[in-house]
């Protein structure tokens, strides 16, 4: 892990990401607990926060990652912080005049602009690390979210509870103009390859050839499939996980938090496990057995009756799904070629969330008209074709750490949104 210590570049971004993941779970939290209290608990202004959160995701994400090619990376990241940073200064002085719904706003603002950064942070990624550390980053920014995941939640409802919404939101415009100001440090080379990329090519014809790069890239077609098969099988459990808490294990809905604590657990130690071996076992073979346990575990979680067994099947679920998903970002990373990182993360993102939301919608009439059961099992199979599905995908080890990457086999490789 030292040469990535060592990296300037790879340094600020991780300090700007640890800034965002606390801005994202105070935001998070506050708009929360404040659309609760003053909409007096009316679902459809919660509903509305999740809504606008994904709404982005559709319509913005595939111009977000073409504009993200075409763009300067280190510029695009540091005005998307800079307008973040005056949409939040705004929305703080409506707050304060009494119009609380204008609230909302900050999560469409910040929504819209995370499509265009987070295409961006992997280009210069690319540019600035070697393939060989590729692995150990991935599995390093793997760890930070699942850290988040545990400890996001806490730092939001501690600094809402004893300050309010708007010290919430001055908390924010802090944290924005931190990362600002730590992503103007960036060295300039990483803009350099930017520009002597850029063409006349037309906007249109840049996403035309977007399409056409995944239309002629088999690895990608195959990792559409894995993505579809994946989202749709995690939207029909999903939204039922507080049932088998209170049906099967017969516990009250609050004790969800706990379950859901020692899977974030199991991602941290599972990105910290990914760090470790980096090189050591074959990524293909981490991504089977991730995606092949998710498929059993689900089919164990709704047959037991044990918190002890339920609790147990979370843990190693996030420690295999964090090993997966750092072996789907370190392929993506070294195979995909750099001008169409922000066009494929604009196409995967949206067809993830979208099959995502589909099984969402589709699991309240499955359950009524079969049973918890039926619906994780049928989740279950699902996962498990993903896992054969996903054998098809690159077999090459992630490089080990501190020598040259190999020759890579003909691109048939991942990624994760």
């Amino acid at each position: 892990m030292k040469h990535l210590f060592r990296n300037k570049a790879f340094v600020l971004l991780t300090i700007s990401d640890v800034l965002q993941n606390i801005g994202i779970w105070i935001r998070n939290m506050a708009l929360l607990y404040f659309i609760m209290e003053k909409s007096h608990h009316n679902p459809v202004a919660i509903s509305l926060l999740t809504v606008i959160e994904y709404a982005p995701i559709f319509l913005v994400s595939i111009i977000g990652g073409v504009l993200a090619d075409r763009w300067r990376p280190k510029r695009t990241m540091i005005w998307g912080d800079i307008l973040s940073f005056l949409s939040v200064l705004l929305i703080l002085f409506v707050v304060f005049a009494g119009y609380w719904q204008a609230a909302f706003a900050v999560t469409l603002i910040s929504a819209v602009v995370s499509q265009f950064s987070q295409p961006s942070s992997f280009k210069i990624i690319k540019r600035c690390l070697p393939d060989e550390h590729v692995s150990s980053a991935t599995a390093l920014s793997q760890t930070l979210m699942s850290l988040f995941i545990i400890l996001g939640p806490m730092i939001g409802t501690t600094i809402y509870q004893a300050f309010g919404l708007e010290a919430s939101l001055i908390g924010l415009l802090v944290i924005f103009a931190g990362s600002a100001a730590v992503l103007a440090f960036l060295p300039s080379h990483v803009d350099e390859a930017a520009d002597r990329a850029e063409s006349a090519s037309s906007f249109t014809e840049e996403l035309k050839e977007g399409f056409r790069y995944i239309g002629r890239t088999g690895w990608l077609k195959v990792l559409l499939v894995v993505y579809v098969l994946l989202a749709l099988g995690a939207g029909l459990v999903q939204p039922l996980d507080i049932f088998v808490i209170t049906e099967r294990l017969m516990l009250d809905m609050t004790s969800v938090q706990w379950f859901t604590a020692l899977e974030g657990a199991g991602m941290l130690i599972g990105g910290i496990i990914a760090a470790v071996i980096a090189g050591r076992v074959k990524g293909s073979y981490l991504l089977f057995a991730g995606l092949a346990f998710l498929g059993v575990s689900t089919c164990i979680e709704v047959l037991s009756k044990w918190p002890l067994l339920t609790g147990a099947m979370r843990f190693v679920t996030g420690v295999l799904m964090a090993l997966a998903q750092t072996v789907l970002m370190a392929l993506m990373m070294r195979q995909v070629d750099e001008q169409y990182i922000g066009r494929l993360n604009g196409v995967m993102t949206p067809v993830f969330t979208g099959m995502l939301l589909i099984g969402s919608g589709l699991t309240g009439w499955y359950m009524a008209a079969s049973s918890i059961v039926a619906v994780y099992f049928t989740a279950g199979a699902i996962f498990l074709v993903s896992s054969f599905v996903s054998i098809k995908l690159p077999a090459a080890k992630v490089p080990v750490e501190g020598m040259p990457a190999g020759p890579t086999a003909a691109p048939k490789g991942v990624m994760e949104s």
